[in-house]
């Protein structure tokens, strides 16, 4: 019997394929970057098209490196970067708009007028999410209204929305030649389109946004047979079985199964998800409720969950805007130069605030500059705004649950970066536990596909594949961690209310 399973990871920065045994081990893997289009301030696109030739790259060439072939493979399992809109014409399979990321705030405006009409909590009892251009519904509405022809071909039928799960799994399935739509429970409920009980689209979020069913692809479980590979040929007749929003195959990677069970993803943002079990909680301090994961035939599991926009993508910007890294793992080496900030504080609000202050007005803000502040200094203000805002979520989480964390699972390329994790075990007065695989991600979207036809048996069996690597203890004096956590929410304080009618107009982000 195969008992490989292969996990694509359509992530916002790259696509990753990697291949796991039947101990959860990783065998090999392959990535690829694609490209990240900034057509003006506010708008962040991909090209879809060359997220699927990337796709189809990764999956052949991590099956070639693990020196496997296709009866070796079990099931494959899909992971992607959330509430990202892709439309395309089922017809030819060619996106009529490149990609509107997560991260795009173009349709700020729309919800402005709705927040004012309505109120920001207007459809999270149906949703769980507040109106934020974050979430895809806006940006799906974008494209019907601004791309010649597109509301008159999705009225038609001709049109298809998905998250980039959906437009994988259509291509690997065939794509204008029998394509399958589906997309999990878990992505649907970042759509702002819904209903967290139901699990079904909500007619009335689809006419709030205008938006026709017929575009929308089916909800099922995150762990199914859903259908067969037909490209890459390399993998053909392979099942697709596992479906998850990147942020719940992390958590689902993690084991954190069960209701109090947590985990904090250092990503291109960073994603904290804390599971309340088959129960919707409502969170009181700026957290979202969303669905956690659903196995096939079983009631669906739920998340509160704490987002934050920007984290590993700051090193990103330091590294392609301002120049002052090579590469992304220097930022480390030169961060660790200097034996604190400099009194240097930055908040990256590049797309507003997310959680749990969620302030669409707010914009980045470097602080507390003097002459004394080198590179090295903002290097490492740039490491620590990560920890700050993961102490801010937990603050929340703290707040909803009535209990504190004695400590936090963390998993995501940036959890190698030794400096920012033993800060935010400082920050955060607990220990930091890295587990022995990071990339918790693709592990969570292989262990849904493995259970879906066999290769693991249940829940208790993946908990015991969990194995701790590294535990960061906190040894910052509490009085200095009091004084630095109040100094970050001083540089909040002036971050937010930047963004007013002037500010659009000299940017160029008004309707």
């Amino acid at each position: 019997m195969p008992d490989h399973v292969i996990a694509v990871d359509q992530g916002t920065t790259s696509t990753r394929a990697i291949v796991f045994d039947a101990s959860a081990q990783i065998v090999a893997s392959a990535q690829r970057e694609h490209e990240q289009i900034f057509p003006r301030a506010g708008r962040v696109e991909h090209d879809p098209v060359e997220i699927w030739t990337n796709t189809e790259w990764v999956m052949a060439r991590a099956l070639a490196e693990a020196r496997l072939t296709r009866d070796d493979v079990a099931a494959v399992g899909v992971t992607n970067q959330r509430e990202t809109v892709i439309v395309w014409d089922r017809r030819t399979g060619q996106p009529v708009h490149n990609a509107i990321v997560w991260q795009d705030t173009r349709t700020q405006p729309r919800i402005d007028r709705l927040i004012r009409a309505r109120g920001v909590q207007a459809f999270a009892e149906i949703t769980g999410l507040p109106l934020a251009t974050y979430f895809s519904a806006s940006k799906i509405a974008w494209i019907l209204e601004h791309v010649d022809g597109a509301r008159a071909a999705a009225e038609a039928g001709d049109l298809l929305f998905g998250t980039p799960d959906t437009w994988v799994v259509w291509n690997l399935t065939g794509g204008p030649d029998g394509g399958i739509h589906v997309t999990d429970v878990t992505n649907a409920s970042r759509t702002l389109l819904m209903d967290l009980r139901t699990l079904e689209w909500s007619d009335e979020m689809l006419d709030v946004w205008g938006i026709p069913r017929a575009m929308l692809p089916e909800i099922r479980s995150s762990s199914e047979v859903f259908g067969e590979i037909r490209q890459p040929t390399e993998l053909a007749g392979a099942p697709i079985a596992g479906i998850l929003g990147d942020q719940q195959a992390a958590t689902f990677g993690q084991a954190a199964f069960h209701a109090g069970e947590s985990k904090n993803t250092y990503g291109t943002g960073n994603f904290l998800l804390v599971s309340t079990g088959t129960d919707v909680v409502r969170s009181k301090a700026g957290l979202i409720s969303t669905v956690a994961y659903q196995l096939e035939g079983e009631p669906a599991h739920y998340a509160l969950e704490g987002s934050i926009a920007v984290t590993g993508s700051l090193v990103q910007w330091l590294r392609d805007n301002l120049g002052i890294i090579r590469t992304s793992e220097e930022v480390e080496e030169l961060a660790s130069s200097v034996a604190d900030n400099g009194g240097a504080y930055f908040v990256p609000a590049f797309s507003g605030l997310f959680a749990p202050y969620w302030r669409p007005d707010a914009r980045g803000t470097l602080v507390g500059l003097t002459r004394y502040v080198t590179k090295a200094h903002i290097a490492r203000a740039a490491l620590e705004a990560t920890a700050f805002q993961t102490r801010d979520v937990i603050e929340a989480v703290v707040s909803d649950a009535g209990r504190e964390l004695t400590e936090l699972r963390v998993d995501g390329g940036m959890t190698r970066d030794r400096l920012l994790m033993q800060f935010q075990a400082d920050i955060l007065g607990i220990p930091v536990v890295r587990p022995k695989i990071v990339e918790t991600t693709a592990l969570g979207a292989a262990y849904a596909a493995g259970l879906a036809v066999g290769v693991w048996s249940s829940l208790d069996e993946l908990r015991d594949y969990w194995q701790e690597d590294v535990r960061f203890e906190p040894q910052m004096d509490a009085d200095q961690r009091v004084r630095r956590y109040r100094q970050w929410k001083k540089a909040v304080r002036k971050s937010i209310d930047w963004v007013d009618e002037d500010a659009r107009i000299l940017m160029g982000t008004t309707d």
